[in-house]
């Protein structure tokens, strides 16, 4: 049994957004999450008629195994809130069949490349099996809650 706790204690997401359904492993400079392409599992509202999840999926996915590796480092480091970052971007994306397999179990590994307090860069691949599926390099950025505060309610003064 897993020591880790589920997807959504590291992650600001709530169904059907969380896309993740276990958390493998976490290290200093890594994270492994798995999760299955079934029509009875959390990918479902988002499968196409063929069962599979459309290739575009794949950042979303890294973006959350990245965001459960930042989430259980900021529990360990005694912060019980979860922050929400952000993704500046990805270079060298690819899933090759522009698709997620039914039936597949993905498994989805980043490695820490660059990080400091507010920047980030991970290699980042999803196989099934022997085979990779996916790559990608994604970066990403963590706002302070002032600049959460000010993103957020830029449209909405009375």
């Amino acid at each position: 049994m897993s020591h880790y706790l589920s997807p959504e204690q590291y992650l600001p997401h709530d169904p059907p957004m969380l896309l993740l359904a276990e958390v493998v492993s976490v290290t200093d400079e890594s994270a492994h999450c798995r999760v299955a392409v079934t029509t009875d599992g959390v990918l479902a509202p988002f499968l196409n008629a063929q069962g599979e999840l459309p290739g575009w999926y794949t950042l979303e996915l890294m973006a959350q195994t990245i965001g459960v590796w930042s989430g259980w480092h900021r529990q360990q480091r005694g912060q019980q809130r979860i922050a929400l970052g952000m993704v500046l971007g990805a270079r060298e994306l690819v899933c090759a069949a522009g698709s997620l397999p039914a039936g597949a179990t993905l498994d989805i590994q980043i490695k820490l490349l660059m990080h400091d307090e507010r920047f980030g860069s991970f290699d980042c691949v999803i196989c099934a099996g022997s085979g990779t599926l996916a790559t990608g390099r994604v970066n990403t950025f963590q706002p302070t809650q002032e600049e959460l505060t000010m993103l957020f309610n830029q449209g909405s003064t009375v």
